[in-house]
């Protein structure tokens, strides 16, 4: 299986890393010193006390001119369109779009590359931070998730063996994996925190601990919630809320100094994806008929804080 990995920041390197192990992985990205770092030092890998060198070939965008078998979107929400556009020569009329992105609706725009027959959408538990352009810290191992656009696709025998094949891939690299039938579920289960405590965390610049702690932070943080729960039920995903509350308290509680994508992004001065994350939230409720105000001004306000192109 050829497998391109476009967008090598710290989980395409996590993942481009292991996946080179057990098939034919390129990562493909645009900065040219840091493909030269990972071309000559290859991808190293740190967990705990272990480091392990994964030797993966790194090319700048458009630089393949054959189809991959998969294609892997880790790049950052608003560059996906123009990443797949100067790439378009690696997608053949059998190759497979999946995206393991943060947030929601990112097959509007895989729409446009492709058909719903070659999609697959996602989400990760794992964790990777960078130390600097070809060495990661792995800091979580939970499942990687991903599923159709619509479930009925998943008993079609084309499509079901060849997303079995990318999951036993996955499997072999390391990495937990499991197919799902409602995998719109599985992504606003992820939203649910990454809209609620996460965004929270960054507009205040505090690890994700300070957000049950601070009663007012906590009040907000409640309220988002309360609007996820409300925006989901509407697309047919129900999640109680008292038990969306206590997980979410459970997060924090298990990772307190924990930080977040968006903090992150905001420390360092770049844009973030909120528009996928609260964004997300706050177009599911306008398509219902519905308001979510709270949501709406996370995305102000995180706007607000991103520098001004």
């Amino acid at each position: 299986m050829k497998l391109a990995v476009i967008g090598p920041g710290s989980m395409g390197l996590l993942y481009g890393g292991k996946l080179s192990a057990v098939t034919d992985t390129i990562l493909v990205g645009n900065n040219l010193a840091n493909l030269k770092e990972i071309n000559t030092h290859g991808v190293t890998i740190l967990r705990g006390e272990q480091a392990v060198t994964c030797p993966v070939k790194a090319v700048q965008n458009g630089a393949l001119r054959e189809p991959a078998d998969v294609i892997l979107l880790f790049t950052k929400a608003y560059l996906t369109q123009e990443a797949l556009e100067v790439n378009r020569a690696l997608i053949g009329k059998d190759t497979f779009l999946l995206t393991l992105q943060n947030g929601k609706g990112h097959e509007e725009t895989l729409l446009q590359f492709t058909d719903e027959q070659h999609i697959l959408i996602g989400t990760t538990a794992q964790g990777s931070s960078r130390r600097n352009a070809h060495t990661i810290v792995h800091s979580g191992l939970g499942d990687t998730v991903f599923g159709a656009l619509r479930s009925e696709l998943l008993q079609e025998k084309t499509f079901a063996e060849k997303a079995e094949a990318i999951r036993d891939v996955f499997e072999r690299a390391g990495f937990p994996c499991f197919l799902s039938d409602n995998i719109a579920f599985t992504v606003w289960n992820k939203l649910m925190i990454n809209a609620s405590s996460s965004v929270l965390s960054g507009i205040l610049q505090k690890p994700q601990g300070y957000v049950m702690e601070n009663p007012w932070a906590w009040l907000i943080c409640k309220k988002l919630i309360r609007e996820i729960c409300d925006a989901a039920a509407g697309e047919g995903c129900f999640f109680d809320l008292e038990e969306q509350t206590e997980r979410i308290c459970s997060h924090l509680r298990n990772a307190p100094e924990g930080y977040t994508s968006i903090y992150s992004d905001l420390n360092a001065g770049r844009r973030t994806e909120v528009d996928v994350i609260s964004g997300a939230v706050v177009d599911a409720a306008k398509r219902q008929g519905k308001e979510a105000p709270v949501s709406e001004l996370m995305v102000q306000l995180v706007h607000a804080m991103e520098p001004q192109l």
